[in-house]
């Protein structure tokens, strides 16, 4: 679907609701997850990356772990950083160090019109961490390869 299609059609979506008199269609729920680690098919949404692209012996992986009591499962992403460099590598680095994920791009909207807040639920390892979150909105000019993003530190303490 192209950027202008799904622009279109969320607006469409969202004068269909303003002219709705329900006020069940008017207030969103309490809570909309947009990824949620529940299946395996989740890990298809997730691109992993690391240091190991430019020569770097860092590696990265994401992995759903079920849980015994019915609930759903919980994605488990884990890193190896290291510091050191291939000798192999055609990059003229001499350190490095570092790995992530990221979400596939995905075509569509996702209409978070009604929500003044995004919750992320993480349990950590005492480490410090960058969240990044990229959106397309109308403030972009038709043609424009970036997006805008909103980065924030996230440092979870071990175990909570």
């Amino acid at each position: 679907m192209s950027r202008f299609r799904a622009l279109l059609q969320a607006s469409l979506n969202a004068t269909k609701r303003a002219l709705v008199w329900n006020a069940e269609v008017l207030v969103p729920p309490s809570e909309k997850y947009i990824f949620n680690f529940n299946s395996k098919e989740e890990l298809k949404k997730w691109h992993l990356y690391s240091d190991s692209e430019y020569g770097g012996l860092s590696s990265a992986s994401l992995e759903i772990k079920e849980s015994g009591n019915g609930s759903s499962g919980t994605g488990l992403f884990s890193g190896n950083l290291s510091l050191d460099v291939s000798e192999s590598s055609r990059w003229n680095i001499t350190r490095s160090g570092f790995c992530g994920m990221r979400s596939k791009k995905f075509d569509g909207f996702i209409d978070l019109d009604g929500y003044d807040a995004l919750a992320l639920k993480l349990k950590g390892n005492g480490r410090c961490y960058i969240s990044t979150i990229y959106t397309e909105n109308w403030v972009n000019s038709p043609g424009q390869q970036e997006d805008n993003s909103w980065q924030a530190f996230v440092f979870v303490p071990k175990d909570n």
